[in-house]
């Protein structure tokens, strides 16, 4: 099986920023779990001629939707409200990256989203380390875990679909460009 890395370390300053703002940073993440379950379900959508993907986005969908009840139940529990979804910059310009055509759209539609959860894993493993001993510790242990298993999940789709030969050069070329939108991107209490 394929494997990855990111090429671009998520700086403390990043994590700095979000455990000194953590209310903004919950509200960002309810939103991302959202659009999560969203984006399992457009690809449902978008591919209903291939059953594995089919079965994988169902269980992904209903998985990141319980994920976004769990950060609401958190978020209400602070009193705070939910916000509205905000502009995405780092996937508007992932999904900028995107070669056209219909194999090479789905291929970068697979390993885009792998390298957006291994992101997550990386950032939600910070902030799990960060958090004092208790219930929010052990929900974002959790939720890396499972953001983990996710981008393996579209590495074997990618894998299932595609040849090794043409993933392994496509997905180097989008990691070197997730690492400059890293780079470039404001520091904000947000997961990207």
């Amino acid at each position: 099986m394929i494997e990855f890395k990111l090429t671009e370390k998520t700086s403390q300053a990043w994590l700095d920023t979000v455990m000194a703002d953590f209310n903004n940073f919950l509200l960002d993440h309810a939103s991302c779990e959202k659009k999560a379950s969203g984006m399992a379900i457009s690809m449902i959508s978008h591919y209903p001629d291939k059953p594995e993907l089919v079965s994988e986005m169902l269980n992904l969908a209903v998985e990141e939707l319980s994920h976004y009840r769990d950060v609401i139940r958190l978020i209400l529990e602070k009193k705070l409200v939910p916000a509205s979804d905000r502009k995405d910059e780092y996937v508007n310009r992932l999904h900028k990256a995107m070669d056209q055509g219909k194999d090479a759209y789905m291929l970068d539609r697979l390993l885009i989203a792998s390298i957006v959860e291994a992101r997550g894993a990386e950032r939600f493993r910070l902030i799990a380390n960060a958090l004092p001993k208790g219930k929010l510790k052990q929900f974002y242990q959790a939720i890396s875990d499972s953001e983990s298993r996710h981008y393996q999940l579209f590495l074997k789709l990618a894998e299932h679909y595609f040849d090794e030969e043409r993933i392994s050069p496509r997905l180097a070329s989008l990691l070197d460009i997730e690492a400059a939108i890293i780079r470039s991107l404001p520091l904000a209490p947000a997961l990207h």
